[in-house]
């Protein structure tokens, strides 16, 4: 296994980021001032991460996304430990947001983050389309931290 930051052609990644967020216009918000890190595993990319600064001592995943067939296998959760190891001489604070009700909560706690706080109807309001999981609308922004 091998992790890789990805400094040129970012945009070469786009049907992996629209896993993770799924317009492409907000991916663009974030995508070449957040540093990118691709996990390569028998030299196939499985797992791609964009990580922002947001301020002294913070930093926000932005995007965290595996191939679908790839998913359940761990990859992930590696990234995660790799990015916790990366920035840990480098911040404090590490926030990620994702859809409430969405399964990624509960891989996230599952990683090491507690539930931080709430954005009200951010993918109703930021996105132009309606976003679902499981059938459900989802409405809210859901932030979780870790403290390094």
């Amino acid at each position: 296994m091998e992790i890789k930051i990805i400094k040129k052609n970012k945009k070469n990644f786009l049907d992996l980021l629209l896993l993770g967020d799924e317009q492409e216009d907000m991916i663009d918000k974030y995508l070449e001032s957040g540093k990118m890190f691709a996990l390569y595993d028998d030299d196939d990319l499985k797992s791609i991460c964009v990580v922002t600064k947001e301020g002294k001592d913070v930093i926000e995943i932005k995007n965290l996304a595996t191939y679908e067939k790839y998913q359940r296998q761990g990859y992930g959760s590696k990234l995660i430990k790799y990015i916790f190891e990366y920035y840990r001489d480098k911040c404090k604070t590490i926030f990620v947001g994702t859809g409430d009700g969405t399964s990624n909560v509960s891989f996230y706690e599952h990683c090491g983050f507690k539930l931080s706080h709430k954005v009200k109807n951010f993918f109703i309001e930021n996105y132009d389309h309606p976003i679902f999981e499981n059938g459900v609308q989802v409405a809210d922004m859901i932030y979780l931290r870790k403290e390094i």
